[in-house]
């Protein structure tokens, strides 16, 4: 990060600065700057301390601020700004700082705003980019190797050998990677021309982060070792909390002091800095260019290895301090939802490393600091994590109908839209404003009545307490960094008053989760995360020490919150299961997958009484970010998650929504999926396609009673094997079904009326039925209704009420399979209903609408029909009603 700079207010516009002649002497005055070399006329000077403009961008872990270089020079203003600033003692000023050191580039040059002491990376296109590092950065953590390891053969060591290459370990190699970098990546920056490449140097880098693998795994025993030794040898605890490393060639200050964890947190940091530049790099190179694949595949490999290790690795080391003078570090906060006292309430959980603390933000008038309210502690010393059986006293878990919740995604979406709208129209902010905050409500309300896992927390002198979670991912995280705070030596206490006031009034300084976790609270320039099909091939896993019934989870991000979304079968009693299952997983603006692997569980006393118990295993669970730029192909990509020493393979790939939403015709009419239903019953001389019949009557025969039928995904692989088989019209197809597993058949049921060419309902009929449905006189919108039904083709009139019939039955069944009317409504309403590809064109509009105002009405028609008294085709076709279909 360019140290120095900080985000204060929003700056004014840009103006220009032009050094004609000498330019002013900010050496001298109330900047005392200095120059790095003599500037030249027209050149652009940058202080250090200035805040970034409105069109900056940059990241807290390291992203350097990219500033507009296609504007000529310095700002007036803001360099004014900063001398007000000063003045008044504020941050950014200078006041109390070194001395602001300033950087002139000539002008035309494509730079960015460095710190001193780095090389420029010039970019392919015209934006500016990044840095590469100089060799004294890289070398920072191995500096105090050399002198430990010759004290080592003395008659006084410090530290022994064997402490020295556990506290260091991969320390050297790590150093002669980056020199190899560095060495091979400085010459062609400084003779840099158009038609340089330096993609294969960071695809070379990110080939090597295995030796990064290695320091990772040894790193908690690299900081343990450290800590050991700092108790037992007082010299080594002073020159550990204070070490003395070299600083730039450049900088004033030739030393500066770090503490031995930050120093070994170094080479991590340095893997998240290259991420961003590889990141930013990316933005700016041509697709076409040599150098546009091999930064890809780079960025993928550091993204998905930053992944794996984020669990492991954390930098916080922000502190406070015990009653007897210890250090108490915030290891993990987050807003979880809380049941108390019957009512869901959004808390905000901080784990230290002695104490768990629940919290909720103060409600402070306008001008006044944010606080929080403890609304209780547990000390780690006295929690205990209570099984199923043992929390009968804990409330049962209100969960919210499935239908109820699809609804608030709904409106949330045609909110979004409305916003977009808005945007798009240069509309009143008053009006965008009003637009957000009812957002923010309706997934305020999302977010605490979604979650539906119990996480139960027990005091061992007395109260329990239970949140509920939406993800086992994220209970498994929340448990994992507990019980690994309590292998150590911890002792129970009571806090008094003060310090709990001191404890809680450093919550909201030490947090890092400072937003409620909606998509209204996003800044307009985030990414809108993906929508559409994630196809996700779940091939195989390795890693384990012994045989296991093993099954994978898939988890995936929306409206803020993760859910599960899809699970291999089981793998019975092997080390190596070799699932090869496809998965399609519709994504609403999703930017990570999460795959979780887990022992099954067939100890009936073991097994929950509560439905959103899971008592099975977790083996291990890793996380990917969904990277549009990666994952927008149309073919394969595959890619491996490391999980506690376990590999498990998968490969993807994503389709927009509107190209998986395209009804396209079959071009060999001699099937049945993607061919016309009125072709397909003349054929077969039926009224309703075999197909549907056979996979209605396989569900109604072992599937009605299915949790999640119709909503749960099936295998991808089998309901293609199964569409084959129906598209050739094979005699083996009553064998098939009967060996299928039934998400599979259902998923056929669905894909079949997906790809019909012409929607169930019929292109003609569309705006008729969402006209209809939007009548609110109830003698009218049945006669409407009615009307439009005795409209349809009798082929797709018929197979229209055998499958409503059918819904009904699956729904009378609600108790057992949790799919309500409104469910099947959402599931089938826009594959029945959704325009064939002329007709949808002008309904599709931004690619967050995945819940857009036809997507609501296409659901409202087909529940209308659901909750309808039954319909008879013979009464429908006797009463004979004059009333147009132009509504």
């Amino acid at each position: 990060m360019v140290q120095g700079i900080t985000e204060g207010p929003r700056a004014p516009a840009w103006p220009s600065l032009h050094h004609e002649a000498a330019p002013v002497p900010l050496g001298s005055g109330r900047w005392g700057g200095t120059f790095l070399g003599k500037p030249q006329p027209r050149e652009r000077v940058v202080p250090r301390h200035v805040a970034a403009p409105r069109s900056a961008k940059h990241d807290f872990t390291g992203r350097l601020w990219t500033l507009p270089w296609e504007s000529p020079a310095m700002p007036c203003a803001i360099l004014e700004r900063c001398q007000r600033r000063r003045a008044r003692g504020q941050p950014g000023a200078g006041r109390g700082q070194k001395p602001a050191q300033l950087v002139a580039f000539p002008a035309g040059s494509r730079r960015a705003l460095l710190p001193v002491g780095h090389t420029p990376v010039p970019c392919h296109g015209a934006s500016p980019t990044l840095t590469c590092p100089s060799s004294q950065t890289l070398s920072l953590p191995r500096q105090p190797m050399k002198p430990l390891k010759a004290t080592a053969t003395t008659s006084q060591p410090v530290l022994t050998l064997q402490q020295i290459e556990t506290i260091f370990y991969k320390i050297q190699d790590i150093y002669e990677i980056h020199k190899e970098f560095y060495d091979s990546l400085c010459p062609k920056v400084q003779q840099w021309d158009s038609n340089v490449t330096m993609g294969h140097l960071f695809q070379k880098l990110a080939s090597q982060l295995g030796v990064y693998k290695a320091f990772v795994d040894n790193y908690k025993i690299a900081l343990e070792t450290a800590e050991k030794c700092s108790q037992s040898n007082y010299q080594f605890q002073k020159i550990s909390e204070e070490l003395k490393v070299k600083g730039p060639k450049d900088s004033k200050d030739s030393h500066t002091s770090v503490t031995m964890e930050a120093l070994l947190y170094k080479p991590i940091d340095r893997v998240t800095r290259s991420t961003l530049v590889l990141h930013d790099l990316l933005k700016h190179t041509p697709a076409d260019h040599p150098d546009y694949p091999l930064l890809q595949d780079a960025l993928r490999i550091s993204q998905n290895f930053l992944s794996s290790i984020n669990e492991d690795i954390d930098p916080r080391r922000t502190a406070v301090t015990t009653p007897k003078g210890e250090t108490r570090q915030l290891i993990k906060d987050g807003f979880l939802v809380e049941l108390s006292e019957g009512s869901r309430k959004l808390r905000h959980v901080f784990l230290f490393t002695d104490v768990l603390l629940c919290a909720k933000l103060k409600k402070t008038g306008v001008g006044k600091h944010q606080q929080y309210d403890c609304k209780w502690y547990v000390p780690l010393a006295d929690l205990v994590f209570p099984s199923p059986e043992e929390s009968e006293h804990c409330p049962q878990v209100h969960v919210i109908p499935d239908h109820e919740l699809e609804d608030m995604k709904m409106k949330i979406s045609a909110i979004k839209s409305e916003v977009q709208k808005e945007k798009a129209n240069k509309g009143q902010s008053r009006a965008i404003e009003r637009l957000k905050k009812k957002m923010f409500e309706n997934e305020f309300w999302l977010l605490l009545n979604s979650p539906a896992i119990p996480f139960r927390i027990h005091n061992r002198n007395g109260k329990s307490y239970l949140f509920l979670l939406s993800s086992d991912y994220e209970r498994s995280e929340w448990r994992e960094a507990i019980q690994r705070l309590q292998k150590k030596d911890l002792q129970a206490f009571v806090l008094s008053s003060v310090e709990l006031q001191v404890l809680t009034g450093s919550c909201f300084k030490l947090r890092t989760v400072h937003n409620i976790p909606v998509t209204s609270n996003k800044d307009d320039d985030e990414s809108p995360g993906l929508y559409g099909f994630l196809h996700v091939i779940v091939h195989s896993a390795k890693g384990f020490e012994q045989s296991a019934n093993l099954y994978c989870t898939l988890e995936v991000d929306s409206f803020g919150y993760f859910v599960s979304k899809a699970k291999t079968r089981v793998f019975r009693d092997t080390t190596e299961p070799q699932w090869n299952e496809e998965f399609e997983i519709e994504l609403e603006g999703s930017q990570s997958l999460r795959i979780l692997c887990y022992e099954k569980c067939y100890d009936k006393t073991k097994l929950n009484k509560d439905n959103n118990e899971i008592v099975d295993k977790i083996m291990g669970k890793g996380q990917i970010q969904l990277d549009p730029q990666a994952v927008q192909t149309k073919n394969w990509h595959m890619d491996v998650i490391e999980m506690n020493g376990i590999k498990v393979e998968f490969s993807m790939k994503f389709t927009s929504r509107d190209m998986s939403l395209k009804r396209t015709p079959s071009k060999k009419q001699t099937g049945v999926f993607g061919v016309k239903i009125s072709v397909v019953t003349k054929r077969e001389r039926s009224k309703v396609p075999y197909i549907v019949r056979q996979c209605i009557e396989e569900v109604e025969k072992r599937g009605i009673e299915e949790v999640g039928i119709y909503r749960i995904s099936g295998v991808a692989t089998d309901i293609q094997a199964l569409k084959a088989v129906f598209d050739a019209n094979n005699k083996d197809i009553l064998v098939m079904l009967s060996d299928m597993d039934i998400n599979a058949i259902a998923g056929t049921l669905k894909l079949y009326f997906r790809e019909l060419p012409e929607p169930l309902l019929t292109d003609r009929l569309y705006p008729a039925f969402m006209e209809g449905i939007a009548l609110s006189d109830p003698a009218a919108k049945e006669n409407c209704m009615m009307h439009l039904l005795r409209s349809l083709p009798d082929p797709n009139l018929i197979t229209f009420l055998f499958l409503l019939e059918h819904l009904k039955r699956v729904a009378e069944k609600e108790p057992i399979n949790k799919m309500s009317l409104h469910n099947l409504a959402t599931v089938f309403g826009p594959t029945l209903l959704r325009p064939s590809e002329g007709e949808s064109k002008a309904h599709l509009t931004l690619a967050s609408d995945i819940w857009s105002h036809d997507v609501m009405a296409q659901v409202q028609v087909l529940l209308y029909y659901l909750q309808h008294p039954p319909i008879s085709f013979t009464e429908l076709k006797r009463n004979t009603l004059y009333f147009s279909t132009d509504v």
